[in-house]
């Protein structure tokens, strides 16, 4: 399922990864780990956060995605569904069937 997991970071905490280099480290990690299809970096609501568009197989794979962010940049976190033009056009056209 596509999924879109949006991590607003900590701004001291990510400060410090910042400066001894474990924010590059984890962002990698993240990219490497889940593959995108996009990925933003930039300031929301006063702070930096993240936002990455990816496959998500199994709901199982919320600890492995989710801790890293939590524990190395202090962040808070939200995962949901979210579709394209494409996943809405075929949603709508069943609705139209049903």
């Amino acid at each position: 399922m596509r999924v879109m997991l949006r991590a607003h970071l900590d701004t001291q905490i990510s400060n410090e990864a910042v400066r001894n280099g474990t924010l590059q480290k984890i962002m990698q990690s993240m990219a490497e780990q889940l593959k995108p299809e996009a990925a933003y970096f930039g300031p929301s609501e006063g702070g930096r956060s993240c936002t990455f568009v990816f496959d998500m197989q199994d709901s199982s794979q919320l600890p492995t995605i989710a801790e890293p962010l939590f524990e190395g940049l202090g962040a808070k976190i939200e995962i949901q569904p979210v579709m394209n033009t494409e996943d809405l056009q075929k949603g709508l056209a069943a609705v139209q069937r049903g």
